[in-house]
């Protein structure tokens, strides 16, 4: 009876799991397409470096906006009723953007794109942190990350094959399947037991629970839940999280770790990997199939890291070790641009070896674990908002890199790789002074951790 019922219950868990990680598929999909559907939408519509920049980054606009509101609509409504509306707005944005017969009309699809991804990219680590056991958290709520890799690298692939017929509003337009899907999966897939709980429907937060845990297991984290639920009755707003000093401490972890995570470079690399070759001596489909050779890179990584690295060597060390890898990257594609004499052959093997360094670098640390640990450091009252003041500060340092690269890398030096270089030197240096190390604890422990004090012990 028991190993039925335990049948029974794992593929309702695996589904619950892709489907709660589909928004991230799209997030990489629409990242991704970009650096492909450029390099055929600058000659038809003559783009210049700026208007390029808009392209790229009216996407940004959206997500900043949404991921902003999102948080209080997430608390109010469930994380499904957000999920559901992420998946539409995917929808008409690809559809849009496909058929747009000018660049204006494709700058206001990409926003649309932009408010889906910034609320899937609030909503969907808190969801599968809030349904994942504590023992496998990392690797079930890093699936985030894997499933964002996996869609650039599907928009890479998908870039590759219709790059010979310049078919730049496919690129855009088959982002409403996945998106499809992940409206399905909005309807028929669990509620977070954490804001059921908070809304009273403890049986229905029982039954999601019962899922994923043993008899035990739940009585025990069904009781936390109950515990904190109690004490935090009350939804926290945007002005409260920056006049509590406990709650501003760790909205500040929150936030230096989302922004870091952008300014370290990685979304220059998605989005213009294949000008970056191009500019150093590469073909056009040289470029693109070394573009496509990379997001393999970055899926096989991500793998490595969600079943290996975070769940047993923890959070903060990758962190502190991924940073300093980052840097020594973008010092090597600095060398590239600075050495006019090594371009070419040579050159362009550095460049790889950059890039191949820095997707190995990122996607074993501040790709996915960020995304955890923003997932798992907010107090529940405070969470739904939180992670949205947070994940805002993180599409608006993507914003200002997507928007001012293509301008800085015309220039033809070095400096704005010298400048990531310094930058992701100082993201070790908040990494080893400001980040606790949050393995193996249930949300609710950490909660209680952080409140004790805004830097627990390190490991």
């Amino acid at each position: 009876m028991n190993t039925a019922g335990t049948t029974s219950a794992r593929p309702v868990r695996k589904s619950t799991y892709f489907f709660g990680s589909l928004g991230g598929l799209l997030l990489g999909y629409d990242l991704g397409v970009v650096a492909g559907a450029l390099l055929f939408i600058t000659p038809e519509f003559g783009l210049t470096p700026l208007q390029k920049g808009l392209v790229t980054s009216s996407l940004l606009v959206g997500g900043m906006i949404a991921a902003l509101g999102c948080g209080r609509v997430t608390d109010r409504f469930g994380r499904r009723f957000v999920v559901l509306l992420a998946g539409l707005l995917f929808g008409i944005g690809a559809i849009g953007a496909g058929f747009a017969p000018n660049v204006a009309t494709i700058i206001f699809f990409r926003f649309v794109m932009g408010l889906a991804v910034g609320a899937a990219s609030v909503i969907v680590p808190v969801y599968l942190s809030e349904i994942a056991p504590p023992r496998s958290r990392g690797m079930l709520s890093g699936l985030n990350q894997l499933m964002i890799s996996t869609g650039i690298l599907v928009a890479y692939l998908v870039n590759l094959g219709l790059a010979p017929f310049g078919a730049w509003r496919w690129m855009f337009g088959l982002a409403a399947v996945p998106a499809i899907l992940l409206v399905i999966g909005a309807y028929i897939q669990p509620e977070s037991p954490r804001w059921l709980v908070k809304k009273g429907r403890e049986a229905e937060a029982r039954e999601v629970l019962s899922r994923s845990r043993d008899a035990t297991e739940l009585e025990a984290e069904l009781a936390e839940i109950r515990q904190v639920v109690a004490a935090e009755r009350s939804q926290i707003r945007i002005g409260e999280l920056f006049g509590d000093v406990r709650l501003r401490r760790i909205l500040l972890v929150g936030v230096g770790l989302a922004v870091f995570q952008q300014i370290s470079g990685i979304n220059t690399i998605i989005y213009y990997a294949p000008t970056i070759l191009t500019s150093i001596g590469f073909g056009n489909s040289a470029a693109i199939l070394a573009n496509a050779g990379l997001g393999v890179l970055t899926v096989v990584v991500t793998i490595l890291m969600i079943t290996v690295v975070v769940d047993r060597v923890g959070r903060r060390r990758p962190l502190m070790l991924g940073a300093l890898g980052l840097s020594f990257s973008m010092a090597l594609l600095a060398v590239t641009f600075f050495s006019s004499g090594i371009r070419g052959g040579a050159g362009g093997w550095i460049a790889i070896v950059g890039l191949s360094l820095f997707k190995i670098s990122f996607s074993l640390s501040w790709g996915g674990i960020v995304w955890i640990m923003l997932g798992e450091i907010f107090p529940l009252r405070a969470r739904g908002t939180a992670m949205g003041v947070a994940t805002f500060g993180n599409w608006a340092a993507n914003f200002l890199v997507a928007q001012f690269f293509p301008v800085l890398l015309g220039g033809g030096n070095g400096l704005v790789f010298t400048l990531f270089a310094v930058l992701c030197a100082t993201a070790f240096v908040f990494a080893y002074f400001k980040v606790p190390e949050t393995k193996g604890r249930s949300l609710e422990q950490i909660e209680e951790q952080l409140g004790a004090s805004a830097l627990p012990a390190r490991r």
